[in-house]
């Protein structure tokens, strides 16, 4: 009975304490940006204590405001020179473009880069495991060397998708999810814990 109790109250705090602590360790990261703000104004020294949450709020309302000067005329301008002006710098201009490649195909409003959610086999035969589309046919060079139409695929590791496997693979091999790409992500976040809602069956007129 006592196992019972302590495991039910496991449940409720663990996912509770959790995401306060994630919560805690972005707010704590955000809060950086106050460094940017002279002594004088910062909250400690005006009201005498520390005002988590503050940095967080500044850092939200940068982001805004630069994607809002972005918009207009003069804000792509300025994006375009600072854009060239990195690309000048060795290093960092290889770096920088990688990193704004993969942004822009993520965070981009029209992007779409996780299409599908398919089902393939893997690292095995008869071993299967979730995956999402992510392009089509391979591009360039590598196009010539493949035989057959073949598809772009992201192999999630789980519980953290943001690492994993980028493969090509023949579309006959591949079976697509009547899933969303939310429910798959939960799906191998979880490990397998929580499972997609049941589809209802398609029944063919008789």
């Amino acid at each position: 009975m006592f196992k019972r109790y302590f495991l039910t109250g496991l449940l409720i705090w663990v996912p509770l304490v959790i995401t306060f602590w994630v919560l805690s360790l972005i707010i704590d990261t955000l809060d950086q940006s106050l460094r940017l703000l002279p002594n004088a104004v910062h909250p400690k020294n005006m009201l005498g204590f520390a005002l988590p949450g503050v940095g967080a709020l500044l850092t939200l309302a940068m982001i805004f405001l630069t994607g809002l000067l972005a918009t207009n005329f003069i804000g792509q301008k300025l994006v375009d020179w600072w854009d060239k002006l990195l690309s000048r710098i060795p290093v960092v201009n290889s770096l920088y473009k990688a990193i704004k490649q993969v942004s822009d195909t993520l965070l981009a409003p029209n992007g779409n880069a996780f299409r599908k959610a398919l089902l393939i086999e893997y690292p095995r035969r008869d071993a299967w495991t979730i995956a999402f589309l992510t392009g089509g046919p391979p591009g360039g060079d590598i196009g010539n060397h493949l035989r057959g139409e073949f598809l772009s695929v992201y192999v999630p590791t789980t519980p953290n998708p943001t690492s994993g496997f980028f493969l090509m693979l023949p579309r006959a091999d591949v079976v697509e999810l009547d899933m969303s790409v939310d429910e798959a992500l939960k799906y191998i976040i979880s490990m397998g814990v929580v499972a997609p809602p049941p589809r209802p069956e398609l029944k063919t007129p008789s």
